[in-house]
């Protein structure tokens, strides 16, 4: 497999076949984040579980501690004090019927989370089979179909990740940027390995974290640890 320079220089830095421990490897990482822009450090963490089963599945959200370094794009799906409640806590777009319209007939995508309230579920759906394939369709797992919408927007733009499994039984999450540093990283890291840890399903047998590696936007990936 041919490599970019940048990439193969990076794969000389460190020994591929060993695991570091969480600050070394997020060292590694952030030093062979050599990109014009800012990074981003991501997580990828193999779980033994089957996807497959419903009782082994893992999802979950949390507000990082400091934040992701991206902001996120909001639209607030609700009426009256709900819709206003959104708009001051700072929601990108708030609105209803028209903006499911808007993105019907415009294929309008301007936002990166949509938040709703119960009652109007049943007009998002309309649009469900657009917004399922694109991440975006709210969940109430997700925080995201709730009648408290003001701290729904709040905690998205205080920096809040969803987590959950894919069909490989992985779990990819960014952490932050490169800017942020090792100690603001690794504090996010161990925030969202603690709240992985602690969603494993009582029906997972065996080795629960199967795997653990971080890497950045453009970087390879550099296996760590994880122990409390």
């Amino acid at each position: 497999m041919k490599y970019g320079k940048k990439y193969a220089e990076s794969l000389k830095s460190y020994d591929r076949t060993k695991t570091y421990d969480a600050a070394e490897a997020m060292n590694i990482v952030i030093g062979n984040a050599k990109a014009k822009f800012d990074e981003t450090v991501e997580l990828h963490i193999r779980l033994g579980v089957d996807p497959r089963q419903a009782d082994q599945q893992v999802r979950g959200v949390l507000v990082l501690p400091n934040g992701t370094g991206k902001t996120k794009r909001v639209l607030v799906i609700a009426k009256g004090e709900r819709a206003d409640a959104a708009q001051a806590a700072g929601a990108d777009f708030v609105g209803a019927e028209e903006m499911i319209q808007k993105i019907q007939t415009e294929n309008w995508f301007g936002f990166d989370v949509m938040i709703t309230t119960p009652d109007m579920m049943g007009v998002v759906g309309r649009i469900g089979r657009i917004l399922g394939p694109k991440g975006l369709m709210p969940n109430p797992k997700s925080g995201t179909v709730t009648m408290d919408v003001a701290k729904a927007v709040a905690e998205v733009k205080a920096g809040k990740v969803e987590y959950r499994l894919d069909k490989t039984a992985i779990i990819h999450c960014p952490i932050g940027k490169k800017s942020f540093g090792q100690e603001k990283l690794l504090e996010n890291f161990n925030a969202l390995m603690d709240a992985i840890v602690k969603a494993k399903p009582a029906a997972a047998k065996g080795q629960y974290l199967k795997s653990v590696t971080l890497s950045s936007t453009m970087g390879p990936g550099v296996k760590t640890t994880y122990s409390k």
